[in-house]
C-alpha cells in the first residue's frame, strides 16, 4: 500500500470525529454512525452528504486497517510541514517532504531504502501501486445497510435476502465500460500502467497518463447503459445467512459485496446492521432467554408444577417449592439461545399475581388466612 497525497492534505481522524488515539472499536463505532447518517440512501439527490459519505469510508478504509493507519500516522508526520530530511525545504519540494508540485510523487533508486521504508515498497512505481492519484486498481467503498430481524430469527439463525439500491457493476458489459462485443483496448501512451513518467535527472516524475485518465486502457465504444464508467446504480437483490444469536446491534461483514472496485479493483464490503425487534415474551440476557412468569399466591405459598412456554412453541415443567417468593429466579437448562459454541438457559422470574376482584368463598379464605397469620411482612420494619 502507497500513500496518496491527499494523505498529506486531509486529517482522517479529524473527518471520523475520534482522537489519533482513538482504539479501532472506536473507530468503527464513528464510521457505522457516520455512514448511517450519510448514506445515499436517506440522502436522495443531496451532493454533499453523498460526498461526505465519501470521504467518511474513505478514512476508514485507512484508519480501519492497522498497517495503513500505521503508515498513514507516519506519512503524516513526515508531510508538509514535518520535515522529511530535517525540514528547512520549500513546501512541496524536497526538503519539505511532501508531494512534488501539482501532485506528483518522487521517486529516485539513490533513496530506495528510505522511500521503501517510508512507502512499503523500492524504486519507481509500478502500474497499480497508488503512488498517483487516479492511477491503478481502486477498491470500492463499503456500504452500510440496516436488516430488521424477528426475535425468533436472530435466536436460532436465518438465511434471508437483503434489499438495496447501490452501485453495482454495469449488467450490460459486466463492468467493463465497453460496449456489448468490444474491449477496452490498452493505452498507448502509458502502455496499461495508468501513469506517466517525466524524467528530471536523478528523479522520476509520475502523474497520471492524460491519454487514459490513469485507468490504463482507452475505451474507444463505451456502454451506453453506463456511458464507460462500469459503474450504475440498480436495486439488487444480497443473501445474507444470519448466524444463530445475532443480538441487536451486530454488524455481520459480507466481503466483496459492496461497492464496485475502479480500473479493475475488488470490489468493497457490504456491511449488514442487525436490528432484532422485540418478542412479546422473552427477553435476552446474552446467550440465556428471559421470561417473567405469572403465578397465584397459592402456587408459590404451596409450591407447584407449573407450564413455562419455550421460545419454540412448547412447553416445559417447572417445580416451585413452597413459599416462593416474587421476583425469585428459576433457571431451565437449555431452553436459551444455542449456538455452535454455547448453550444458553431460559431464566424466569416469578411474579405472584393479586386477583383484583374476589367472590365471596375466595373472600372468606383470604379473611381466614388472615386471621391465621401469626407475623406480620412489615415486622422487621419496625424501629
Amino acid at each position: 500500500m502507497a500513500p496518496q497525497r491527499e494523505w498529506f492534505e486531509k486529517d482522517y481522524y479529524k473527518i471520523l470525529g475520534v482522537a489519533e488515539t482513538a482504539v479501532p472499536k472506536e473507530i468503527t463505532k464513528a464510521y457505522r454512525k457516520l455512514a448511517r447518517e450519510l448514506h445515499p440512501d436517506k440522502n436522495p439527490n443531496n451532493a454533499a452528504a453523498e460526498e461526505r459519505f465519501k470521504e467518511v469510508a474513505s478514512a476508514y478504509d485507512v484508519l480501519g486497517d492497522e498497517a495503513k493507519r500505521t503508515e498513514y500516522d507516519e506519512v503524516r508526520k513526515l508531510g508538509p510541514g514535518g520535515g522529511m530530511f530535517g525540514g528547512g525545504g520549500a513546501p512541496g519540494g524536497f526538503g519539505g517532504g511532501g508531494p512534488g508540485p501539482g501532485g506528483f510523487t518522487f521517486t529516485t533508486d539513490g533513496l530506495g531504502d528510505l522511500l521503501g521504508g517510508l512507502f512499503g515498497q523500492r524504486g519507481r512505481r509500478g502500474p497499480g501501486a497508488g503512488g498517483v492519484r487516479g492511477a491503478g486498481p481502486q477498491r470500492g467503498e463499503d456500504l452500510v445497510a440496516t436488516l430488521s430481524l424477528d426475535f425468533g430469527d436472530a435466536v436460532h439463525g436465518i438465511t434471508t435476502a437483503l434489499h438495496l439500491t447501490s452501485d453495482a457493476a454495469c449488467t450490460t458489459c459486466s463492468g467493463s465500460g465497453a460496449a456489448p462485443g468490444t474491449s477496452p483496448r490498452v493505452c498507448g501512451v502509458c502502455h496499461g500502467r495508468g501513469v506517466t513518467d517525466d524524467n528530471q535527472g536523478m528523479f522520476s516524475l509520475s502523474s497520471p497518463c492524460g491519454a487514459c485518465g490513469g485507468r490504463g486502457v482507452v475505451i474507444e465504444h463505451p456502454c451506453p447503459t453506463c456511458r464507460g464508467t462500469g459503474i450504475e446504480r440498480r436495486p439488487r437483490e444480497v443473501k445474507v445467512r444470519i448466524p444463530a444469536g445475532v443480538d441487536d446491534g451486530t454488524t455481520i461483514r459480507l466481503k466483496g459485496r459492496g461497492g464496485p472496485g475502479k480500473n479493475g479493483g475488488p470490489a468493497g464490503d457490504l456491511l449488514v446492521e442487525c436490528k432484532v425487534m422485540a418478542h412479546r415474551l422473552f427477553g435476552r440476557d446474552g446467550h440465556n432467554l428471559t421470561l417473567r412468569l405469572p403465578v397465584t399466591f397459592a402456587e408459590a405459598a404451596l409450591g407447584a408444577e407449573v407450564d413455562v412456554p419455550t421460545l419454540e412453541g412448547g412447553r416445559v415443567k417447572l417445580r416451585l417449592k413452597a413459599g416462593t417468593q416474587p421476583g425469585s429466579k428459576h433457571r431451565v437448562k437449555g431452553k436459551g439461545v444455542l449456538t455452535e459454541r454455547h448453550t444458553g438457559d431460559l431464566i424466569v422470574t416469578v411474579d405472584v399475581t393479586v386477583p383484583a376482584h374476589l367472590n365471596d368463598e375466595e373472600k372468606a379464605a383470604v379473611e381466614a388466612l388472615s386471621r391465621a397469620a401469626t407475623e406480620s411482612p412489615r415486622a422487621h420494619l419496625e424501629v
